[in-house]
């Protein structure tokens, strides 16, 4: 004897229907924006020539003195020399940021 249920056939439906809605707003609200992100880095880090103020991952910033394939020679303070990865540059600071930001060793006033 085979029982029928009835009323259970567009259970199924909803559930992929929920599931292609979810994995949709996930695209959206997450992997869309993080590629778009990484383009950008990728685009800075191949624009980059020497005497680019940059940002790293880290946090440190610097000006590029000499940029090869694989590697950067940043200059983080007068006379400090650091040899990074490419990889390892967060943004290129454009001069309009860089004007915007306060002057962090120089007192108010």
């Amino acid at each position: 004897m085979v029982l029928a249920q009835e009323g259970s056939g567009g259970s199924g439906a909803s559930f992929v229907l929920t599931l292609v809605l979810m994995l949709g707003a996930m695209y959206l609200l997450i992997i869309r924006p993080q590629r778009k992100r990484i383009r950008a880095v990728v685009q800075a880090q191949a624009g980059l020539v020497a005497g680019s103020e940059v940002v790293l991952t880290s946090g440190i910033y610097g000006t590029a003195v000499n940029v090869d394939k694989e590697t950067v020679l940043l200059e983080v303070a007068p006379g400090v020399l650091v040899k990074v990865a490419r990889a390892a540059i967060g943004q290129v600071v454009t001069p309009e940021a860089a004007a915007a930001e306060p002057d962090v060793g120089t007192p108010p006033g």
